[in-house]
């Protein structure tokens, strides 16, 4: 059988699934007596609910949450559950704790999604690559590992990890992990549920560790965890939602501070351009000052000449005085003289007077703080690094736009649960090099093949090899719901 084929009955069972879902009411609402808050990171928020008895809901099942206070209702995913003890994954905040909380399930929508990515694959061949997942169909159709219980076989594109003990199987998956990381491979990773993916998650991590690779910089666990530490690595800072609101937060942050120094540039702009022209205006009436002193020393010079000459003109040699009669220069045409320099003189003192009373006007109009031209300098520096004003009035006005889809991509290890991968529109529209399957035994088979089809080189499974005839999660003819946690 084809890996089309067998997606195909995958569908089609899921789609009875669904409309007997909605013919039984699996799909009731479900009175919670208490609600109490857990932690938040970023915009999501854990609750724990405490259910009535003998209820019991799937893991990574859509609810809808309506708090008794008549507040707006929101929407959740649930966790895991034990015992009458439920945590949910919920959008709005409903407060630090509640008396009585309202859910409404919705395993009809989730098997209906699933359904519809399954069918996706078959009919979108080029959006889907189904090379990988052919491998996987032997395995599925017998449920047995490819070589004998207890060993491992490889393959360039299948690889399987059958081992009993399960800390032996997390140690050969982390250390898988690591060597496709450095080899710049984007990895997928499934674990049946939320406790096991932080389990896994944090065996990674600390393998990561061990052998010197920064592991928050490459691990991403898509929903919120369950466990706070697992293998003494915080979980909750590995968080999809945290990294991204932190990204986000930084993002902010920054622009914040570039709104701000822009803003600051503008203003010192028009600033420093009056403070510039009121330097020139100072600049042109300085040296028209200059001119006029040099004018006034001139005329002062010739002054006092004149003068010497008048005091000394009966003294001179007459062949001096015949000789300055000769160019017009005597007693009388001498005092002439005077008189045209001391009115020269009077004018130009006038206007040095108005020259230097219009300078001490301009001297503080013009002057600069100490420290706000280096503080332009370097503002008008960052500004022109970044593009110059018209690409940042861009960046400020552009709508910040938390793209999840383009923030997992850069994520080198993605850790998430089957049902969310199979049903989450995000995962539609990434791709992954790689699968690794925890824990493969206990993940359905529709959800397997749905996580195969978004890989492009290869699939890795992993599980105990007795589990494979006791897990009845990959036997078409038995196929349900999925199972509570």
């Amino acid at each position: 059988m084809a890996a089309k084929d067998l997606i195909e009955l995958w569908r089609d069972r899921l789609d009875a699934d669904r409309r007997r879902a909605g013919d039984e009411g699996q799909d009731r609402p479900i009175v919670a007596s208490e609600a109490r808050h857990v932690y938040t990171i970023g915009g999501l928020h854990l609750y724990e609910f405490v259910l009535p008895a003998g209820v019991a809901l799937t893991t990574d099942l859509p609810v809808s949450i309506l708090p008794s206070d008549g507040t707006e209702p929101t929407e959740g995913i649930v966790l895991r559950q034990t015992g009458a003890n439920a945590w949910v994954q919920v959008v709005d905040a409903l407060g630090a704790s509640l008396a009585s909380v309202t859910l409404i399930p919705d395993l009809s929508g989730l098997l209906e999604t699933s359904a519809q990515r399954l069918h996706q694959m078959t009919t979108k061949a080029d959006a889907y690559n189904l090379g990988p997942a052919e491998r996987l169909v032997p395995l599925l159709q017998s449920a047995q590992p490819g070589g004998l219980p207890g060993s491992a076989s490889s393959s360039s594109v299948l690889t399987t990890v059958w081992l009993e003990d399960p800390s032996l199987r997390r140690h050969k998956l982390a250390s898988l992990a690591m060597e496709l990381i450095r080899a710049n491979k984007r990895i997928l990773l499934l674990s049946p549920d939320h406790l096991q993916a932080d389990e896994v998650t944090g065996a990674i991590a600390r393998t990561m560790k061990a052998g010197g690779l920064s592991y928050k910089m490459w691990i991403s666990r898509y929903e919120m965890a369950i466990t706070p530490h697992s293998a003494g690595v915080p979980l909750q800072e590995l968080g999809f939602e945290a990294q991204m609101h932190q990204f986000y937060a930084k993002a902010r942050a920054e622009k914040a501070s570039l709104r701000k120094k822009y803003e600051r540039f503008r203003e010192l702009t028009p600033f420093l351009a009056y403070k510039g022209q009121k330097q020139k205006d100072l600049d042109e009436v300085r040296l028209l000052e200059w001119r006029l002193l040099t004018q006034l020393s001139e005329f002062q010079t010739k002054m006092a000449s004149v003068k010497t000459t008048l005091a000394d003109y009966e003294n001179l040699p007459l062949l001096r005085r015949l000789s300055m009669q000769a160019v017009g220069k005597n007693v009388e045409s001498l005092h002439q003289y005077q008189q045209l320099y001391e009115k020269q003189i009077g004018e130009l003192t006038k206007e040095l007077e108005i020259a230097k009373a219009r300078i001490e006007e301009l001297i503080p109009e013009a002057a600069v703080p100490r420290d706000m031209r280096p503080e332009f300098d370097e503002l008008k520096e960052e500004i022109a690094k970044l593009g110059g004003t018209k690409k940042i009035r861009e960046l400020l006005a552009a709508e910040e736009d938390t793209n999840r889809q383009a923030f997992i991509q850069n994520r080198r290890l993605v850790v998430a649960t089957p049902l969310r991968v199979a049903s989450d529109p995000l995962f539609s529209r990434v791709r992954f090099d790689v699968l690794i399957a925890d824990e493969a035994p206990q993940i359905p088979a529709p959800a397997l093949l749905a996580a195969a089809g978004l890989v492009r080189e290869r699939i890795i499974v992993s599980g105990d090899p007795r589990e494979l005839s006791t897990s009845r999660r990959w036997a078409l003819n038995e196929l349900e719901a999925p199972a509570a946690s």
